[in-house]
């Protein structure tokens, strides 16, 4: 029933390592479909929707959140495997996946929980997202965790490449020792690694159009930097002036998408006939990716990179909310950590329970679980700040 006209280098769902925990499987739906299905299902997943993307989720209702931004990363990783005949579900769910383990405020956030957790195993919200899908979410009546297939827990853990022995976070050393080899030294299968070059392509385009909302840069400043633009531009010449700002924006992110999409798939193509892989496992033992850019639009991404990181993520008013969110966070873990006896009644349940050997981690998975909303009104509550955010 779920055979599909696949490459022979594709993962098969019909020859998945299978799940930790055996289960009878779906008739109507492959195990990557349930894996998918389960992701979307999670409260883990639910959340994202008031994460940080670059703007904190109040500043305005039109910018990107971590949700808006995994669901347009899911979008662009099935369009590039069915143009590759490798399997749509599994690079979908790695793709909505990747970003669970983000703590409230993004990247700021995580910098400073890393920082509170450095005498404790540090935090790595890569590896936060699969201590998530195999231990946080209690959901079901056998297992914690979402039980989801080797080949997902691979593509989510390894989608940026392989690890050296010495830089395994504490979260998937953990796992690897009670759960199943994910062959951390190996590349990752095809679907992931297209779910990870769709993470750069959906932010370098949408963050540049969350930039011209904010006002950081204009039309004008994109179209003077980039080389990427450059056809953009003559083919927009002539009526550049009586077009609508809004409808210039949208024509610039969905020309450097298909131009991103379109390069992938055919320099992808080049190497697969080069290579010529007979299956999964040839990918992950190869000394490099199979899915890659072409030279030229990897410099076009650099240049988009560094005018992103001068231009908006350094921006003083970027800046600001970072500084307050990395005060947030530090601050809330010191006061669970000193006074535990804050945190919720079920997470004071867990702590007893452990006989609180684990409770620096406890309480790092309590605020990485937390929102933007819920972490700034928790830091209010409890220090009775009015000034700022409040």
């Amino acid at each position: 029933m779920f055979k599909k006209n696949l490459a022979i280098f594709s993962s098969k769902s019909s020859q998945s390592k299978g799940r930790l925990f055996k289960e009878n499987e779906d008739k109507n739906r492959s195990i990557y479909q349930r894996d998918r299905d389960r992701i979307i299902h999670s409260a883990a997943f639910r959340r994202l929707e008031h994460k940080t993307q670059v703007f904190v989720h109040h500043e305005g209702d039109h910018y990107r959140s971590r949700l808006t931004h995994t669901i347009e990363v899911s979008q662009i990783a099935r369009t590039i495997s069915r143009s590759l005949a490798i399997d749509e579900d599994l690079a979908e769910a790695i793709s909505l996946a990747h970003d669970l383990g983000h703590t409230p405020f993004g990247h700021a956030g995580e910098e400073a929980l890393n920082i509170s957790m450095k005498s404790h195993g540090g935090f790595d919200h890569n590896a936060h997202t699969l201590r998530i899908i195999t231990y946080l979410e209690k959901k079901y009546r056998n297992f914690d965790g979402l039980n989801l297939s080797w080949e997902t827990l691979e593509g989510i853990v390894k989608h940026n490449g392989p690890f050296k022995k010495r830089n395994i976070p504490f979260a998937i050393s953990e796992y690897i020792n009670n759960g199943m080899d994910l062959q951390l030294h190996t590349w990752c299968g095809p679907e992931a690694q297209v779910a990870s070059l769709s993470d750069d392509i959906a932010y370098f385009s949408h963050d540049l159009e969350d930039g011209i909302r904010a006002k950081f840069f204009s039309v004008e400043n994109i179209l003077e930097e980039f080389k990427i633009l450059e056809n953009f531009k003559k083919k927009f010449k002539s009526d550049f002036y009586r077009i609508d700002e809004k409808r210039i924006v949208n024509e610039i992110k969905r020309y450097i998408i298909s131009n991103m999409i379109d390069d992938l798939i055919i320099e992808t193509k080049k190497n697969i006939s080069l290579i010529k892989p007979k299956s999964a496992n040839d990918i992950r033992k190869m000394k490099k990716p199979l899915i890659t850019f072409s030279k030229k639009i990897n410099s076009d991404i650099n240049e988009i990179r560094n005018f992103l990181m001068n231009k908006m993520y350094r921006h003083w008013k970027i800046n600001i909310m970072t500084t307050k969110a990395k005060r947030i966070v530090s601050d809330l873990f010191k006061i669970y950590y000193d006074e535990t006896d804050l945190l919720p009644f079920e997470w004071n349940l867990v702590l007893t329970k452990s006989h609180k050997k684990n409770k620096a981690r406890i309480i790092s998975d309590y605020i990485a679980g937390m929102t933007d909303r819920f972490a700034i009104r928790e830091h209010q509550k409890l220090f009775d700040i009015t000034k700022g955010w409040y």
